[in-house]
């Protein structure tokens, strides 16, 4: 057979490979990742008072403890007079294991097991570099960590580990006022 023969054959076929590339993304923790950041957008933009929260989204910014190079990638920040929320987003399904002192959790999907660094840990160090930009107290910082997905937490999670859209009850629970408007809007321009 000549090329141009094979490809009358496999032509009706190759609407196929783009349905496997999509699927192959749509799995991928990459694109998970990113869903799981645009329902806590979401649900914040709906939630939250945009004239009480005021949201920062996808913020890179200098690690403390680090060489210049390095960087941290702070998923949400809402800044507000009750403090700053630093939260941090993980789409995951599955049960979750871990506790606040441990350096790993983990994540048990059907029969396997997946290891990863506990999100309060990973939002501390968020916490520190907003600290040392912002030179405010480490205790007008709050950390949240927000599971989107199906996740079912198997062992007891601080109160600040949420699942769904959770993380705004505990945003919202805050109501003591630690910034004045003027810092809240300089805060805001500082980030």
């Amino acid at each position: 057979m000549l090329p141009l023969d094979l490809l009358q054959i496999f032509k009706p076929l190759l609407w196929v490979l783009p349905v496997i590339l999509l699927i192959g993304i749509a799995k991928s923790p990459w694109f998970k990742g990113i869903i799981g950041e645009a329902l806590v957008k979401l649900v914040a933009k709906i939630r939250l008072p945009a004239d009480v929260y005021v949201p920062i989204h996808d913020v890179t910014l200098l690690s403390i403890h680090a060489s210049s190079s390095d960087t941290t990638q702070i998923d949400h920040i809402f800044v507000s007079k009750y403090g700053i929320f630093v939260v941090e987003t993980k789409n995951y399904k599955g049960w979750i294991f871990g506790n606040e002192k441990q350096a790993q959790w983990t994540q048990k999907l059907y029969k396997k097991s997946y290891r990863f660094q506990n999100p309060l840990h990973q939002n501390y160090k968020h916490q520190k570099a907003l600290q040392a930009l912002l030179d405010i107290p480490l205790d007008k910082i709050h950390s949240v960590i927000a599971f989107m997905g199906e996740a079912t937490f198997k062992t007891p999670m601080p109160k600040n580990v949420t699942r769904g859209g959770g993380y705004v009850s505990y945003i919202k629970s805050f109501r003591e006022v630690v910034f004045s408007d003027d810092e809240v809007r300089g805060l805001v321009g500082e980030v």
